[in-house]
């Protein structure tokens, strides 16, 4: 007679899990919401700091501001120097600048800094000392310094003039001009001129011997000439501002200074 196959063992049975209680499952939820919160502000918290780390926006900061980590630190954001700019130079970054947001900066092709203008208000206004008097005073107000961007685009560098309106009819931006007024800035869109030779960016810039017109050869009857920046410039815009070239034939480079007081 054939013995049977022996059943094979029966399985072990697994011990059913606990299941948990409403309570632990909220207490699970909340650990969960936790980290990703904490996640997400980290990663919100790095895309912040990038722009200012990278320096993607190489700004030029009003007069008397401190180095760039120190002016960001320092900076409180308010707008008291927006408020009191006689020529509303100073305007607040915008939040593709991360952690810079609301950072006051001045742009030197739309309206250069009014150096002209009595005390620095934009210094008195600060109240953190963002801006302060001090670093005016060892800079001698240095916000930047221009550089000949563009040479190609120069008018002086071709030998050329302007007849007419620096920057056109529809141009803003307002300028000092001692010989009309010398307190009160007027549009630079009612100031024409007739130049034989431009010279604008060394005929209105505020400050003397900041910046020359030099030969471009040794020929009498050559009438090209080289815009030459001095150590007196201070960066406010001026020649950048006036300068009919577009885009500018010359700029004003705020990273010179930054990397003058790292």
């Amino acid at each position: 007679m054939t013995e049977l196959p022996e059943k094979p063992d029966e399985a072990v049975a697994k011990p059913a899990k606990p299941r948990l209680t409403r309570r632990e499952l909220e207490r699970r939820r909340m650990l969960l919401r936790s980290l990703g919160a904490g996640v997400a502000v980290v990663g919100l918290s790095l895309v912040g700091w990038y722009p200012v780390a990278r320096q993607l926006f190489d700004r030029l900061r009003p007069p008397g501001a401190l180095s760039e980590r120190e002016f960001l630190s320092a900076c409180i954001k308010c707008g008291q120097c927006v408020q009191v700019c006689p020529v509303e130079a100073i305007r607040l970054a915008d939040g593709e600048e991360g952690f810079g947001l609301g950072a006051p900066y001045i742009d030197g092709r739309a309206q250069a800094c009014d150096f002209s203008c009595d005390a620095v208000q934009c210094v008195l206004a600060c109240p953190t000392g963002a801006l302060t008097h001090e670093i005016a005073r060892k800079e001698e107000v240095r916000m930047g310094v221009a550089r000949l961007a563009r040479p190609d685009a120069c008018l002086a560098m071709k030998g050329q003039g302007l007849k007419g309106l620096a920057r056109g009819d529809l141009f803003k931006g307002l300028h000092r001009y001692p010989d009309i007024d010398r307190w009160n800035p007027i549009r630079v869109a009612d100031h024409p001129y007739d130049l034989e030779l431009c010279d604008l960016c060394v005929r209105e810039c505020p400050i003397k011997g900041a910046i020359s017109l030099k030969p471009m050869s040794e020929d009498p009857a050559d009438k090209r000439r080289m815009p030459v920046v001095a150590d007196a410039c201070v960066g406010c815009g001026a020649c950048e501002m006036m300068c009919p070239a577009e885009p500018a034939a010359i700029v004003v480079d705020a990273k010179v200074l930054k990397e003058r007081q790292a």
